[in-house]
C-alpha cells in the first residue's frame, strides 16, 4: 500500500508513542504500581490505537479503494468493499 507521507509520518509517530506508553506499562508492573494507575494507561494505549486503525482506514479508502473504483474492475472493488467491511467490524470490538 502506498501510504501519503503525511499520514505515514503521523502513523509512525504515533507509534513510537504507543511503544512508550507499553514500555511504561511493564515498568508500573514490574514496580508493583497501583492496578488503577495501570489500567488508566492501558486505557490510554486501546484509545491512541484506535487513532492509528483510524489512520490506516482512510489510507486504505484514500488509495487502495480509490485505485479499485477508478479501475473499472467490479470484482477488485468488491473485494476490497469486503475487506473494509470486515476491518470495520473487528476494528468496532
Amino acid at each position: 500500500m502506498a501510504h501519503d507521507k503525511q499520514n505515514r509520518d503521523a502513523i509512525l509517530k504515533r507509534l513510537s508513542r504507543l511503544n512508550g506508553q507499553v514500555q511504561g506499562v511493564s515498568r508500573m508492573v514490574e514496580d508493583g504500581r497501583y492496578c488503577v494507575d495501570i489500567l488508566n494507561q492501558t486505557a490510554a494505549i486501546r484509545s491512541a490505537l484506535r487513532g492509528v486503525e483510524r489512520l490506516l482506514i482512510e489510507d486504505h479508502a484514500r488509495s487502495c479503494m480509490e485505485d479499485a473504483i477508478q479501475s473499472g474492475d467490479q470484482d477488485r472493488q468488491r473485494v476490497m468493499f469486503r475487506e473494509v467491511v470486515e476491518l470495520m467490524e473487528r476494528v468496532r470490538d
